[in-house]
């Protein structure tokens, strides 16, 4: 993530309203096409040791999901699709839709409270999935995240986050950033 320059340091305010010393900002790390298909290909291995089901289809959250979401399809030779938030939920667009019963793998870039990763997998109950699973390149929680459903990790880390009223002093001398794509 360093080498790509995709580990941001300084105030950030993440999607989830907290706010953390440091950003990890996915896109620039999956912007290299073969750097995002070994890791993706190292995080497929990994879900199929540690899930051990079949897969039918790879689902993710826009905006941060899509890329690693078609990687991790590539990988898994699945059929991958996203869902977008429109007025602020969760739905499928772009004629996607997800086979009544269709055993499904959420697949996210970051995870820190896997608050976008419960809504979407609750999204994607709603239109008849078995979700059996979720993985991240990242789970920044150091483990703690709990998305309702096994979530497996290529990497975990615990990146300290803050309430907006518990954010300590040095830090909030420093001007916030807000790099996510939610809430803008």
């Amino acid at each position: 993530m360093r080498e790509a320059g995709a580990l941001l340091e300084g105030h950030f305010v993440l999607s989830s309203g907290q706010h953390s010393t440091a950003y990890l900002q996915c896109a620039r790390f999956l912007m290299d096409a073969g750097r995002a298909g070994r890791a993706c290909a190292a995080l497929a291995d990994k879900v199929s040791t540690e899930i051990g089901s079949s897969i039918d289809l790879v689902f993710s959250p826009a905006m941060g999901g899509v890329v690693i979401g078609h990687e991790m399809g590539r990988a898994l030779q699945k059929p991958a699709i996203f869902f977008e938030r429109a007025e602020g939920s969760f739905t499928l667009r772009r004629g996607f839709e997800i086979p009544d019963g269709a055993r499904c793998l959420m697949v996210e870039d970051v995870v820190t409270t896997g608050l976008s990763s419960r809504e979407c997998i609750a999204a994607a109950r709603e239109h008849g999935a078995d979700v059996v699973a979720g993985c991240c390149l990242v789970n920044r929680s150091g483990g703690r995240a709990d998305i309702g459903v096994p979530l497996v990790a290529l990497a975990v880390v615990d990146m300290p986050t803050f309430s907006a009223d518990k954010v300590p002093e040095d830090l909030q001398s420093i001007p916030a950033r807000k790099p996510g794509s939610r809430n803008l």
